[in-house]
């Protein structure tokens, strides 16, 4: 086992071919112990290099609906009423304190999505 820091797109690469070698390694094995190492060097250069911002707060909130099978009006519990629903996913409403943590809890979207300025 030969694992060395991924300093550059040369090192990334190297380390992806070599993954992808020894992608279905036992663990406890030699090959296991250095898929794991190598598995959190890419992660690390990864998150460095190509970092994934978080997402639109209303377009969590829709993306969350769609995915449950909601329709706006099952959002007039969360918001209180149905007119308040349309303003907030046409964005002419802000999100209050309130409102995030009812989305938090009923829809498991997580708060640092939900509190972002939009």
């Amino acid at each position: 086992m030969k694992i060395k820091p991924i300093r550059n797109e040369q090192d990334y690469q190297n380390a992806l071919d070599r993954l992808e070698v020894i992608f279905d390694a036992k663990r406890g094995t030699e090959e296991g112990d250095e898929l794991e190492i190598l598995s959190i060097l890419i992660d690390n250069y990864e998150n460095e290099h190509f970092p994934i911002g978080m997402p639109d707060p209303i377009e969590a909130i829709k993306f969350r609906m769609e995915q449950m099978g909601m329709k706006q009006k099952d959002l007039a519990e969360v918001f209180g009423f149905k007119s308040r629903v349309s303003e907030i996913l046409n964005k002419k409403r802000k999100l209050t304190l309130e409102m995030v943590r009812k989305l938090n809890t009923q829809l498991h979207i997580p708060t640092e999505v939900l509190i972002q300025d939009y």
